[in-house]
């Protein structure tokens, strides 16, 4: 079992900048494939970026040149720093570990205002 707190999420404008940040309470953090995704309402859950163990990432053309995902093994944290904000990215944002399952946090919600 591996338990994720978000945190950073907020209401911001359109163009500004955030950064997520995902704690895990596993030790073995390092070994998981990390991953952020985004529910916006009435809309499926879709992934925005991964990072695996050996920090490759690969990022949703809707953010790709805008976020950057990275983790920090020794916090057991991942981050998504996210820029140049648009209304659209406005969503629930979960962070996800994945090793065999794929495990959940409870979700960060992100507000872009125009």
């Amino acid at each position: 079992q591996v338990q994720l707190v978000e945190s950073g999420g907020g209401l911001v404008q359109a163009g500004g900048s955030l950064r997520l940040s995902c704690a895990a309470s596993r030790s073995i953090f390092s070994q998981y494939t990390m991953g952020w995704y985004r529910q916006a309402p009435g809309k499926q859950r879709e992934l925005v970026a991964t990072i695996t163990s050996g920090g490759s990432t690969n990022y949703a053309d809707s953010v790709k040149g805008r976020s950057s995902i990275s983790r920090d093994n020794a916090k057991n944290t991942v981050y998504l720093q996210m820029n140049s904000l648009k209304p659209e990215d406005t969503a629930v944002y979960y962070c996800a570990a994945q090793l065999v399952l794929r495990y959940w946090g409870q979700g960060t919600q992100v507000t872009v205002s125009s």
